[in-house]
């Protein structure tokens, strides 16, 4: 039986590839309910200190997220420039190092262009990069599907990159999937451990599966599941997606072909 091996990012090494988020649910009791079953064991936080704060009824988000369970990816959401990426990256190591996370030494790094497509700001994505890099980050990028962005971020040091499915929040699911093979041909020619995250877009298991039959190393997600009809059950199907399609993206598929074949023998048939 095929046996799904550990997932080694910067410093950490992950059991599940699906790595989740904490907006948008209706409440903190119903995230901390999806992460459990989701099976991830590594939450993404936004440290912009207004994201930790639940609007209704006032309470920290990490109250609710077991510090012996998961271990924290800090997250730049709501930057729009490299300075200020840094600088909520730097944040978050403070927080962190004072709050008993595992977390403090990496980062996913998110520089955005403008808030209608929520897309990466390439320059700045990369600018940030590089800083975040010296100043002693394992940094995770999200970004585009450009394969030449994401070589100039391996290249500036970047722990891994994280290319959209489609935009965020949208659950358009991995509109290019080309784009990702060819990312990951790139990337992976000679260096076949560097991780490939299909961060942002996905709406659903299949979006997942898919994610990981391309053979990324895994899937970051939050939408698809806080926002669902019955988002407990679809952090249980999302546990299970990424699991089926990592197992099939290593099994070996069949090809496609135009016309039919058999599966029984034409031998002993019997004529009408």
């Amino acid at each position: 039986m095929s046996t799904i091996s550990p997932l080694k990012m910067g410093p950490y090494t992950l059991r599940s590839r699906l790595i989740v988020g904490t907006g948008k649910y209706a409440s903190l009791e119903l995230m901390e309910q999806c992460h459990e079953a989701s099976g991830a064991d590594c939450v993404t936080v936004a440290i912009r200190r207004e994201r930790l704060f639940d609007k209704n009824s006032g309470r920290n988000i990490l109250e609710y997220i077991n510090p012996d369970k998961y271990t924290l990816l800090p997250n730049t959401a709501g930057c729009f420039n490299a300075q200020d990426a840094v600088r909520v990256a730097h944040l978050g190591r403070e927080l962190l190092t004072h709050s008993g996370f595992k977390g403090a030494d990496w980062v996913k790094l998110e520089v955005l262009g403008d808030t209608k497509t929520l897309l990466p700001e390439p320059v700045g994505t990369l600018e940030a990069t590089k800083r975040l890099v010296k100043d002693g980050f394992a940094v995770l990028v999200y970004c585009s599907d450009d394969v030449m962005l994401c070589k100039r971020l391996k290249e500036a040091g970047a722990a891994a990159v994280m290319p959209a499915g489609s935009p965020i929040g949208s659950g358009q699911g991995v509109l290019n999937p080309n784009a990702i093979r060819i990312l990951m041909e790139e990337l992976k020619s000679n260096d076949p451990a560097y991780p490939v995250i299909v961060d942002a877009g996905v709406g659903t298991a299949s979006d997942v599966a898919e994610a990981m039959e391309l053979a990324a190393d895994g899937v970051l997600l939050n939408t698809a599941i806080a926002g669902a009809k019955d988002a407990l059950a679809m952090a249980q199907a999302m546990n299970h997606a990424w699991r089926a399609g990592y197992l099939a993206a290593r099994a070996g598929r069949i090809p496609r072909k135009l016309y039919a074949t058999a599966s029984s023998p034409w031998e002993g048939r019997v004529n009408a």
